[in-house]
């Protein structure tokens, strides 16, 4: 902590801390809460924070205080301030002057909420008492308690695990544990629950229920540590998002050993759910980057849907409708205790496809209503997430079309690779691999169009379910013992590829490096070699052939996966928007 005596001395006491440290700037005659404080001067994931008195700043941003410091013109009447990093020098009045220059220079200042939360520079005694009142009349760590909640979220999560989780956050945050490492626990108490289910007796999968359930509450504590603490960070929102997704698909697969162990085979019915989670997650991750930053982005569905939200009880039935993390959890785990793998499964297909169908149409509504005009950023990302191998090998070209071609491509594509091993009996011959080469040049005259209609954000999650599904047909006809449970590793480990580039677009950095596309061979390529694969195996090989092609694809997407993340410089984020997951 360093006192600096008006304005110069404080750009000079900031000029000599390092340019790689965060620096604060506090009036020294601030009164108010210590977690106003905190919400301006820690939170990592904006270049500098601010509430009255008090200015923090990250490095990107250091070059502009810098400029803006030495500007001066704090005026007459400077009084001492306190400068050290992170909590740095100050004259009356001088944060504020400073943030708002950082402002006018382009610099995003976020401004947390307070609420209650009381932060002022009292300009007398008579003031000062004030807000000193003001400020013993509210119990801040109440407040830092209640906004370690998302503000939005499930009607579980919101009822049944937040009331006491929270509380669960704090005793971690008191004994110095991180998000990240309960995150971990979580994934582990889930592994455990799998073992259970796979044990394939009822005290195991009562046993399964209780640790899902477990698993779910440190699930939810681990956001809320980080939301207490404010130790946000790009790896810890991936970590959070992936584990999850592994989570639920362990637990699948367990349950599936512990039926098989009963004598029942619910292996098509476990990778069905996979692909039916998967590809729900990939329209809404498709349909919220097409409109992340669209512009005239309003609809008359849009405008009836906030009416809805007005009315208290429509919000939590919507929300339940649509089977987010919280309620998915708890309707898998009271059925693992209470009934077979094979209930769960079909109780989950039937829920999850009714929730599916529900927002699809929603979301196909309110694109066909409303007059958005998407962003070239928009565009880029939606091809990113087709994970389509000729966007890696031809240059860059936007192909004219009317507005709705790109999606109705992308069935035709789907219906070509899907018809022949379901309906027409061509799964496991050559005619199979002739029509994947057609899906090929199909899909591709769909990804490379401009991907700016109103429906173009479709193109991802139907070339999803094409790959998917094509590879749970095949496993499905061969009738080779074992096959299914390799596809269900393929469908996982392609799975896991599409969540990684989902989140490396989330934070920033743009989609995954195009060897790595085209190492795994997009999703046409994929597609084409499983065909193969269906086509020169029918025994036992294909079953090999679909292990080699999963073991293959984990440990690629793995190793570059954990390098990224790992040393990524992407900002902290951390995901406040309690969509369902």
């Amino acid at each position: 902590m360093r006192t600096a005596a008006g304005a110069a001395a404080t750009a000079a006491e900031l000029a000599a801390v390092p340019a790689a440290d965060r620096v604060a700037v506090v009036d020294p005659r601030f009164t108010g809460h210590v977690h106003a404080l905190r919400l301006a001067l820690t939170d990592p994931r904006f270049p500098a924070g601010a509430v009255p008195g008090a200015l923090a700043v990250q490095p990107e941003a250091r070059t502009a205080l810098a400029r803006a410091a030495e500007t001066g013109a704090a005026g007459p009447g400077e009084a001492p301030g306190r400068a050290h990093p992170p909590a740095g020098g100050a004259g009356e009045g001088l944060a504020d002057l400073l943030a708002a220059r950082l402002e006018a220079a382009g610099v995003a200042v976020h401004r947390p909420e307070l609420g209650v939360l009381v932060a002022e520079v009292p300009a007398d005694e008579e003031a000062r008492a004030k807000a000193h009142a003001a400020t013993a009349a509210v119990d801040d760590e109440a407040v830092r308690l209640r906004s370690a909640v998302k503000s939005r979220d499930g009607f579980f999560t919101t009822f049944f695990i937040s009331p006491y989780s929270r509380y669960i956050a704090r005793w971690c945050a008191r004994r110095g544990l991180t998000p990240n490492q309960v995150t971990t626990a979580s994934l582990l108490t889930a592994l455990i629950a799998a073992g259970c289910a796979a044990t394939g007796t009822r005290a195991g999968f009562v046993a399964a229920g209780a640790l899902l359930i477990a698993s779910f509450v440190l699930d939810c504590t681990d956001g809320q540590l980080a939301r207490y603490s404010l130790q946000y960070s790009t790896l810890g929102a991936w970590l959070d998002a992936t584990f999850d997704r592994a989570k639920e698909y362990a637990y699948y697969a367990g349950l599936a050993l512990g039926a098989a162990r009963g004598g029942d085979d619910v292996w098509a019915l476990a990778l069905g759910a996979m692909v039916l989670q998967t590809c729900r997650h990939v329209v809404d991750f498709a349909f919220t980057e097409a409109n992340h930053d669209a512009t005239a982005n309003t609809s008359p569905t849009a405008a009836l849907s906030d009416r809805l939200d007005s009315v208290g009880w429509t919000v939590w039935v919507r929300r339940m409708i649509v089977l987010p993390i919280g309620e998915r959890w708890a309707l898998i785990a009271v059925l693992t205790a209470l009934t077979t793998p094979r209930t769960v499964f079909v109780v989950l297909l039937i829920g999850c496809a009714f929730a599916a169908c529900y927002t699809t149409a929603g979301r196909v509504l309110r694109s066909l209503t409303r007059k958005a005009r998407r962003t070239d950023r928009a565009a880029r990302a939606l091809g990113e997430l087709t994970d389509s191998l000729l966007l890696t090998l031809l240059p860059a070209r936007k192909a004219p079309g009317k507005a709705y071609a790109a999606p109705a491509l992308a069935v035709l594509a789907a219906v070509v690779l899907l018809a022949g091993p379901l309906l027409l009996g061509t799964a496991g011959t050559w005619r199979a691999v002739e029509e994947a080469g057609l899906y090929a040049v199909v899909s591709a005259m769909a990804v490379h169009r401009s991907l700016k209609g109103p429906l173009d954000w479709l193109v991802p999650p139907v070339l999803r379910a094409a790959e998917y599904v094509l590879v749970l047909a095949l496993a499905a006809r061969s009738g080779v013992p074992g096959a299914l449970p390799a596809a269900f590793g393929l469908v996982a480990a392609v799975a896991y590829h599409h969540y990684d580039t989902v989140y490396r677009i989330r934070g920033g950095t743009g989609a995954p490096p195009p060897w790595l596309v085209r190492a795994t061979g997009g999703h046409e390529g994929r597609a084409v070699a499983v065909t193969i694969a269906a086509a020169l195996w029918h025994g036992q090989g294909f079953t090999v052939a679909l292990t080699a092609l999963a073991a293959g694809i984990a440990l690629l997407v793995l190793c570059e996966s954990i390098r990224f993340w790992v040393s990524a410089g992407a900002p902290a984020v951390h995901d406040e928007s309690g969509e369902p997951a």
